[in-house]
């Protein structure tokens, strides 16, 4: 700490100087670059060292100093903006004693205009050959000469501006992001789809069950609800006549946090009228292959070391079948309260006691086999008493017409037919609230919105971030998300 304290005073000082013995001023703001380092390197990277000497348009370029080395009456630079990174050449003879006397007393991490012809130096590098510069921003603390290792990994989140500036591999993930986002809209879109905006407090927490995050409306004198899901509203405007919506959206639960939750995250809601969970499962074959093909140029892709091919057809299990035959439980135990309950017992899962076999059905495959779905597979049939907001399977009511979809363990896509019945709604509603803890209401609304009629619809959530992390072979939701929450730290 002071060692930093000592390099940032003297880095103030110095700024103090140049103003005082240099009338240099401080944070200016009237230069103006028209040339990124991206297409400087693209116009003439492949020219050859003769060609370029007859070149003498200046280019006005700008960025951060990232490294500079000096010898005697020249000097080099690299430096960077969004596009990439570039060296420049400064010479005393070219750009009088004055100027490279300034040039002296930057500084790494500085942030500079420059213009100048460019050039290929004795190694072939490509450069600019400097005419004239100007400080634009003083960068008073240090930047980091290593930033890598577990010890550094919370300090690159809570200073996601430092990592961003000297770490290429995290600029690269989030100008992935968007890409993969951008790849999104534009499938939807392509679709037919139109994309709309829903509440983001509500007064109802609905959707999904989840705990949410609670605040307090002061004129209206009432507690709202950070949305957990933007899901009952999506499908009011199918009621609406919109038939095929969909949503980029935050969401908050207020819940754990590990390499693959966070508090606030992104997905995508989209409902579909006249289509059913079938119809999904072919859409989203086809979406996410096409997104992989859009920004990675293939289908086949390693995540953490394992290979996955994301070109259709994709597996299709029941929830059941994938328990038994990639979990190892035994059918038996599947198809038996008592020996589904005895065996999470067995397996040290923490139990209330009052669970239907449905909900033990779903837990023995959470504990047992998610894990290990590799993927991309679609796991369908879930228990109809943990799927509230799903329809009813024609030929065996225990069960619901919903798939979700799992890559490399976790789960990327939830979704089903829509329950369009206000009256078995409204009566999934009830059991639902009888075991919810928390902060609970009947959505009276949405019942009354399916009185008026509710088109056969499938409907599905989409994890952005995780797909990202898949994309971009991330192992960690933090590493996805720009400003992930943290505990509140120590600034230094």
């Amino acid at each position: 700490m002071e060692d930093i304290n000592r390099l940032v005073k003297q880095r103030i000082d110095k700024f103090a100087q140049l103003k005082e013995e240099m009338g240099i001023e401080h944070f200016p703001n009237t230069y103006r670059k028209d040339t990124d380092i991206e297409d400087f390197m693209a116009a003439y990277g492949s020219k050859e060292a003769e060609e370029l000497s007859a070149i003498t348009a200046n280019h006005h370029l700008a960025g951060r100093i990232m490294a500079i080395r000096t010898f005697g009456k020249a000097s080099f630079i690299h430096f960077q903006d969004t596009t990439g990174r570039l060296q420049a050449f400064f010479e005393k003879a070219t750009l009088g004693e004055d100027a490279y006397k300034l040039f002296k007393k930057l500084d790494v991490g500085d942030i500079i205009g420059l213009w100048g012809t460019p050039i290929k130096t004795r190694t072939g590098e490509l450069s600019v050959y400097v005419q004239g510069f100007e400080l634009l921003t003083k960068s008073f603390r240090p930047l980091p000469e290593k930033w890598h290792g577990l010890k550094d990994v919370e300090t690159r989140y809570r200073q996601r501006y430092v990592d961003l500036i000297v770490s290429p591999e995290a600029k690269k993930t989030f100008l992935m992001r968007t890409r993969i986002i951008t790849a999104l809209r534009a499938y939807m879109d392509s679709k037919g789809f139109i994309e709309v905006e829903t509440p983001m407090m509500q007064t109802i927490a609905g959707g999904a069950t989840a705990k949410p995050f609670v605040t307090h409306h002061n004129v209206f004198d009432m507690d709202l609800y950070l949305r957990i899901a933007p899901e009952l509203y999506l499908k009011r405007l199918i009621v609406g006549g919109f038939e095929r919506v969909y949503e980029i959206n935050r969401n908050f639960r207020n819940e754990g946090i590990s390499t693959r939750h966070n508090p606030e995250f992104t997905m995508m809601e989209f409902y579909m009228a006249y289509a059913d969970y079938k119809d999904l499962m072919a859409f989203t074959e086809e979406m996410i292959s096409k997104i992989a093909l859009d920004v990675l140029g293939t289908t086949s892709i390693t995540y953490q070391g394992v290979e996955i091919d994301l070109s259709p057809p994709w597996q299709r299990f029941t929830l059941k079948d994938a328990a038994c035959r990639v979990g190892g439980v035994d059918m038996e135990i599947l198809e038996d309260s008592a020996k589904a309950a005895a065996y999470c017992k067995e397996l040290g899962m923490d139990l209330d006691g009052n669970e239907s076999l449905g909900e033990l059905q779903l837990a023995l495959f959470e504990e047992t086999t998610e894990e290990k779905l590799t993927g991309p597979v679609f796991i369908t049939s879930y228990p109809t008493e943990v799927s509230p907001l799903s329809r009813k399977n024609n030929h065996d009511p225990g069960i619901v017409d919903r798939f979700e979809l799992f890559i490399t363990g976790r789960e990327i896509a939830n979704a089903f037919s829509e329950l369009n019945d206000p009256f078995d709604q409204k009566e999934r509603f009830i059991e639902q609230l009888r075991k919810k803890e928390g902060p609970s209401e009947l959505d009276e609304d949405y019942i009354r919105a399916l009185e008026y009629g509710l088109p056969p619809t499938a409907g599905q959530g989409i994890g952005i971030d995780r797909l990202i992390m898949l994309l971009t072979d991330s192992p960690s939701i933090r590493d996805v998300i720009l400003f992930p929450l943290l505990r509140k730290g120590e600034i230094s």
